[in-house]
């Protein structure tokens, strides 16, 4: 198994990309400000394959991001996913959202502590913080931000929408911003050989992405506590 369909649609990113052992061969995506999922990525999985010359037949698994982000957009993306390994019986490998954009971030050359934020609403975000050596420093989690928040994993770089709203508060803040970095399906790519060569595959019929619906304030004086 070698030949794997990427689809990203946990934001407005619709993005979709194909690897074989590991490597890209192409990727086709749109960063629109409005979603575009449900007109575009089919035809996008079916353009970006014509143009490289792989048929249906020759994929031999998809990856998809599996969450936090848009609900509509996990669930397109989902949906797709599942359809195409339910009709090709291939292997569906479920890729964590920000895991992949880490990943991404990593692509373009980013070094040191770097938070990536997807924006939720008001002052919630969902983010992961990882070290220049790619370890976890705080898994994935959806939190309400203040002045503080994240202050003990300083100095960071911040990425995502997530992090917009963060910029003037956190100005005084050892945090740099690259607002140039995009969620795209090429952050799955190694992502999701490793998963599969480790047969780390999600059963179709029970596959779910994951929303994070629960919030949680951060204060790092005290840790976290859950809000009532």
């Amino acid at each position: 198994m070698s030949i794997i369909l990427h689809i990203e649609t946990a934001t407005k990113s619709c993005s979709v990309a194909i690897s074989k052992k590991g490597v890209l061969l192409g990727h086709k995506e749109e960063h629109p400000e409005s979603f575009v999922h449900s007109e575009k990525l089919t035809k996008y999985i079916n353009d970006l394959l014509q143009g490289l010359g792989i048929g249906f037949s020759q994929i031999d698994a998809i990856s998809v991001s599996s969450g936090p982000g848009s609900y509509t957009g996990l669930r397109i993306g989902s949906s797709t996913a599942k359809g195409l390994c339910f009709a090709l019986q291939i292997p569906l490998i479920s890729v964590p959202t920000l895991k992949s954009f880490d990943s991404c971030a990593r692509k373009k050359g980013l070094i040191g502590n770097i938070c990536v934020m997807i924006d939720a609403r008001r002052m919630e975000v969902y983010s992961r913080i990882s070290s220049s050596e790619k370890k976890v420093l705080k898994k994935t989690s959806p939190d309400i931000l203040d002045e503080d928040t994240y202050k003990e994993f300083e100095p960071f770089i911040a990425v995502g929408d997530g992090a917009f709203k963060t910029k003037e508060f956190w100005s005084n803040r050892d945090v740099k911003y690259d607002f140039s970095i995009k969620l795209s399906a090429i952050g799955q790519v190694s992502i999701a050989y490793e998963m599969l060569k480790k047969k780390q595959v999600q059963k179709l019929e029970n596959f779910e992405p994951n929303y994070f619906k629960d919030f949680i304030a951060t204060f790092p004086k005290k840790g976290i506590q859950r809000l009532s």
